[in-house]
């Protein structure tokens, strides 16, 4: 007589054999090389772009040249790098503009500018420009005046509005953003990628009889919950591995700093990947059991991909322009789409601890109502091999 081993000592032997089996499978390892090596891309890119973005190489001829430590000292009150180029004839200088050796060159007198660019000027140079002119001309206006320039432009620079903060938001917002919607993808692919596999596991052992085997050692509950728990440890650790990369990365070029906001975000896509994960983990997995085919599998899954991909689509548009939104805080505490928004609201700083605590509630109930429809259906459809077993037949059957 076969002995069968306790319940939870029989869903750790089915967790341990997926996570053994997956983690050596050299899809595993170069599907998380090329993520590494795509996320690290990207933010190096992101990274390149805003410092030469941020970057300007100026050149100045005639009477601009007095204005070249005025300008860099302007720009860099705006957070905008300038080096200046005395350039002695302005026809050298245009040509050097044509070919991308400078990005702009100034001339004529400090009252009266004329830049030279290539196609556009940068915004925050223009901005320097005109204010440094403007200046320039105001001098000269009080100077006429008999006015002390420097007594009048030192007051008038003193001079700033009150702000009241109804709603304040820290000055690391874009940085809390940029974590929640990257949370956010990867959430939505772990989720796509692992929760199918399930459901692909589950197909392969029905249509090779493998499951007939297992079923002689273990429970079909135990089967099911082995194998969610076994993926979704699997899913963790490229989920750790790859945030743990872009956390690196980030940091070492200075697109991140070590703040609540990003550890604060990590923490939260770890939580509610395993909430979503062992979610639709389940439902694919029953729906898996109904079919013997690989080929029939997306048939059937296609529904529940689907509200993953919606889900990713409104987190997306609502965390970028209405993320204090009811509809948003509607739309985070519900199941199906807790998973994939409220990391990014916690990042944000808009999930207020009561919003955290009603969206697990419900998602810890959703998760106990999938496991037993998912429970019923898999245990009624994994060993019915051949045709595809219709959903209500899989809930009604017996066991």
């Amino acid at each position: 007589m076969t002995h069968e081993p306790k319940p939870l000592q029989g869903v750790l032997l089915v967790a341990g054999r997926e996570l053994n089996t997956k983690l050596r499978t050299r899809s595993f390892v170069i599907s998380t090389i090329v993520s590494v090596v795509v996320l690290a891309a990207f933010v190096l890119l992101q990274s390149s772009s805003f410092d030469e973005g941020s970057r300007s190489r100026i050149g100045l001829s005639g009477q601009a040249t007095a204005l070249g430590p005025q300008i860099v000292e302007s720009a860099r009150g705006i957070g905008h790098q300038v080096s200046i180029v005395d350039i002695a004839d302005p026809a050298q200088g245009e040509q050097q503009v044509k070919d991308n050796d400078l990005d702009a060159l100034v001339t004529g007198p400090v009252g009266s500018l004329q830049v030279t660019v290539k196609d556009k000027l940068n915004t925050e140079l223009r901005n320097t420009l005109n204010s440094l002119m403007r200046q320039q001309i105001l001098t000269s206006e009080l100077a006429a005046a008999d006015l002390d320039p420097k007594e009048v432009l030192g007051t008038a620079a003193g001079a700033q509005v009150k702000v009241t903060q109804l709603e304040p938001r820290g000055d690391d917002e874009g940085q809390r953003l940029a974590i929640g919607l990257i949370v956010a993808f990867l959430l939505y692919m772990a989720l796509m990628i692992y929760g199918q596999m399930v459901a692909q596991g589950v197909v392969e052992e029905k249509s090779s009889r493998v499951v007939e085997i297992l079923l002689a050692t273990v429970r079909p509950w135990q089967l099911l919950a082995g194998k969610v728990l076994g993926l979704g440890v699997v899913g963790l650790i490229q989920f750790a591995v790859i945030s743990a990369v872009g956390l690196v990365a980030g940091l070492a070029t200075g697109a991140l700093t070590i703040s609540g906001a990003a550890i604060g975000g990590v923490l939260a896509g770890v939580f509610w990947y395993l909430v979503g994960f062992f979610f639709y983990a389940t439902i694919f997995a029953a729906l898996g059991s109904l079919v013997s085919r690989q080929e029939d599998t997306q048939s059937v899954l296609t529904p529940v991909t689907m509200v993953i991909v919606i889900g990713f689509i409104f987190a997306i548009n609502l965390l970028i322009s209405n993320s204090d939104s009811t509809l948003t805080m509607v739309m985070a505490i519900l199941p199906p789409f807790a998973p994939i928004l409220m990391p990014g609201l916690t990042a944000l700083g808009l999930a207020p601890i009561w919003l955290q605590a009603v969206a697990i509630l419900l998602s810890f109930g959703g998760i106990a109502l999938v496991a037993w429809l998912g429970g019923r259906i898999y245990r009624n459809a994994v060993l019915r091999t051949g045709s595809r077993v219709k959903l209500r037949e899989a809930f009604s059957s017996g066991s």
